[in-house]
């Protein structure tokens, strides 16, 4: 690992990247200290103590939310809107086509859509923002052009984040709104050691039962770091045989090689989309109707499903059919984005025109439905895995003391996004002749 590092410091290419990554991450973080102009901060803190969806909003954002600063909504508005477009994909045929057959013009108007529609949703969210802290007293001045101030300097602030995401992924190391979505995770980590110190000493002297505990809680996340790697770099190696072919005046001999099939093709984006989908009627909700919480109906009913994926205080049932839910959603996306990025059909010509086959099928579509029969098997253990991981975490909240509610969910992330990043790190390294430690 050392000497990876020490490779990447060393390549004049691969250091300045990462060094631009840093950089917009330090822009990012720095950002979350930013306050949104015409706001009382000592009336601020007041009043999201202790709310759930501001420490849910907190998990992504790295605690913007409950500072209001420039970057409260965080890449949520992003990440809605991505879903939104791709969903659409499916029932309009345009939008197929440009996904399909599009090209690189095509992804060019795919992403001109998305952040069009980020925005619109940022003014939504921003306004709702605004109208329900309004009566709150967090705002010094409660005319037009206060309001109109803050909901533009929230607008402005997703859309710094999703150029800082974009210029990550172009020019630094990573995937940049997965690594924005990992850094506001990690902001939290000093927070949850405070917490499980104290659980240990409570009231100054030392628990054995918190001890036990905070021992369990460990354990449980190194386990769960452990699975999230196996699932992450588990493949299947589908054997492909080239027959001997003239290639010039040369006559190239056979060749065996293989085509690695992730379990987890998908990687982390699954689980991102998925909260983010089950927990964006929670914060609709409580910005439209802050009181929503002590109220009884419809809208009661919807805002504790949605927040049963984050807080301990909603009923048992809530939480049995938000894990449902959730389960099949992170089944559903992991389907999703496998067949939106592995192409079967494609694959297959592609051997079929280099004079490969795989032993014991026939090349064509024989080949394709081979090929469809394994990613389908491997798309759907690795999913139920993921899920199951990102789930066991909620049933941890019915043990008094604990609230581990989105655990499962960020170990998922964070290790899913690192792993990402090292092996394109790793990938980087390999171009100039470099073995990183992820080969060794």
């Amino acid at each position: 690992m050392f000497n990876t590092i020490k490779n990447a410091l060393k390549t004049p290419e691969v250091r300045k990247k990462l060094l631009y990554t840093l950089v917009l991450i330090v822009i990012f973080r720095l950002g979350c200290y930013i306050t949104v102009p015409g706001v009382d901060t000592v009336a601020l803190s007041d009043v999201f103590e202790g709310q759930g969806i501001a420490q849910l909003i907190d998990m992504i954002s790295g605690g913007a939310f409950s500072r209001l600063s420039i970057f409260a909504m965080s890449i949520s508005p992003y990440i809605t809107a991505s879903i939104v477009i791709q969903l659409l994909g499916f029932v309009i045929p345009s939008l197929e086509r440009l996904t399909k057959e599009g090209g690189e013009e095509g992804r060019n108007k795919i992403n001109r859509y998305t952040k069009i529609l980020t925005i619109v949703l940022a003014l939504v969210e921003g306004l709702g923002i605004y109208l329900s802290y309004r009566s709150t007293g967090i705002f010094i001045d409660q005319g037009f052009v206060t309001g109109a101030t803050i909901v533009i300097s929230l607008m402005a602030g997703t859309a710094l984040l999703m150029w800082l995401g974009e210029q990550i992924t172009n020019k630094g190391i990573g995937n940049g709104i997965s690594l924005l979505i990992f850094v506001g995770i990690i902001a939290g980590l000093p927070g949850a050691v405070t917490d499980i110190w104290a659980l240990i000493f409570q009231n100054g002297s030392f628990s054995t039962t918190g001890f036990l505990m905070a021992l369990g809680i460990i354990i449980g996340a190194i386990l769960l770091i452990a699975g999230v790697v196996f699932v992450q770099d588990a493949e299947r190696k589908v054997p492909v045989q080239y027959s001997k072919k003239v290639v010039g005046r040369k006559m190239m001999g056979a060749q065996n090689t293989h085509i690695p099939l992730k379990l987890a093709m998908a990687g982390v984006m699954p689980i991102i989309f998925a909260s983010s989908f089950m927990t964006f009627p929670a914060m609709i909700i409580q910005m439209f109707i802050p009181d929503i919480a002590n109220q009884t109906g419809f809208w009661n009913v919807i805002y504790n499903f949605s927040m049963a994926t984050s807080s301990s205080s909603v009923p048992v049932g809530y939480t049995i059919a938000n894990a449902l839910v959730y389960l099949l959603l992170i089944v559903g996306f992991t389907y999703f984005y496998t067949y939106a990025t592995f192409n079967p059909a494609e694959i297959s010509n592609n051997i079929k025109k280099n004079g490969g086959f795989i032993p014991g099928i026939r090349a064509g579509k024989p080949t394709t439905d081979y090929l469809a029969s394994i990613i389908s098997k491997l798309t759907l253990a690795g999913g139920i895995f993921l899920a199951v991981i990102a789930i066991l975490p909620m049933l941890v909240r019915f043990i008094p003391g604990i609230d581990l509610a989105f655990g499962g969910t960020s170990i998922l992330i964070v290790v899913g996004v690192a792993l990402e990043t090292v092996q394109q790190l790793e990938s980087q390294l390999v171009m100039r002749h470099y073995k990183g430690f992820l080969d060794r």
